[in-house]
């Protein structure tokens, strides 16, 4: 008879211990974001594997000096990408007594905490949190509010990954094989290099382009805070026009009239005229039912009303 090992879901942080760790256990293990690079990036690919390919490339410029793999995966038309060191890993895990005979799955913490809406302590200095899809750490001094992150309770998500051992020995006789069968490939491996090569050079040509072409600042950090600001003003602006709309709306007595409209401090500020005091809740319930708050004055019979955008 065949009996199903137990097993237990552990998050790995090089700042927090094991907590509820057995010894001897199967172990189904979220990484934590200090244990892999991420990168949410749109390529001129359809497949996975053609994407893979392009992945040293990509993170060159981005990674301390080491010796990493590689994984990725496809969400709506972007591709999820991570950069991790094996060896450091395999190093932690060591250090915290788990077997890497052990792993029964590897997940990053990017997969398995994407839809997070809260802030969840990791260790005594760091929190997890997410930003634009993105999993990230940041300090937990900067947090008011943190909850405590239940791994347990988290349904693991299908992408996983094999940590790789290369502390194994090879003899001569098994990479001479090696070497014979990968002969068979060198055609191949040298046409599929020249079209990587092609398409990570036209990425960057693309890139160029766009930039030249909008008039872009270098740094993705100047653009993003252009955005923001613009961002912004585009709201406030089309708040503006629903509230102005509002106003144009409202239902008026032939004694009523608007007199003015005035933009001022992100305010808008409508004096209407012919307004007795008690008449204004009613004038003014589609505001109300809109949710939409304000606050109104009265000079005799001109009602001022104002309208925080």
């Amino acid at each position: 008879m065949k009996f199903k090992q137990k097993s237990q879901t552990v998050f790995l942080d090089p700042l927090k211990d094991l907590e509820g760790y057995e010894k001897g256990t199967k172990v189904h293990l979220i990484l934590s974001p200090s244990l892999y690079w991420v990168k949410k990036l749109s390529l001129p690919v359809k497949s996975v594997r053609e994407a893979k390919n392009l992945l040293p490339s990509l993170f060159e410029d981005s990674l301390p000096s080491g010796h990493y793999s590689y994984y990725t995966y496809k969400q709506g038309d972007a591709f999820v990408a991570f950069a991790y060191e094996d060896k450091k890993i395999l190093s932690l895990l060591q250090d915290k007594g788990v077997s890497a005979a052990d792993l029964a799955s590897v997940h990053f913490a990017q997969s398995e905490f994407e839809n997070l809406e809260d802030v969840y302590e990791v260790n005594e200095q760091e929190s997890l949190y997410v930003k634009d899809g993105v999993v990230l750490l940041l300090p937990s001094s900067w947090v008011k509010e943190q909850k405590p992150l239940d791994v347990q309770s988290v349904k693991l998500s299908k992408h996983t990954i094999r940590l790789q051992q290369f502390s194994h020995l090879v003899d001569k006789s098994t990479l001479y094989k090696i070497a014979a069968v990968l002969m068979l490939f060198v055609l191949l491996l040298v046409g599929e290099i020249f079209i990587t090569s092609s398409k990570v050079a036209a990425i960057n040509e693309a890139k160029d382009a766009l930039f030249a072409k909008y008039k872009l600042q270098p740094t993705m950090f100047q653009n993003r805070s252009i955005e923001s600001k613009y961002s912004t003003i585009y709201k406030v602006q089309k708040r503006l026009r629903e509230r102005v709309a509002d106003f144009l709306k409202l239902k008026l007595a032939a004694s009523q009239k608007i007199t003015t409209m005035e933009y001022k401090n992100r305010h808008l500020i409508v004096n209407i005229s012919g307004v007795k005091k008690g008449q204004e809740k009613r004038m003014l319930l589609p505001l109300k039912k809109k949710n939409v708050k304000y606050k109104t004055s009265f000079h005799g019979e001109n009602m001022r009303v104002e309208v925080s955008l």
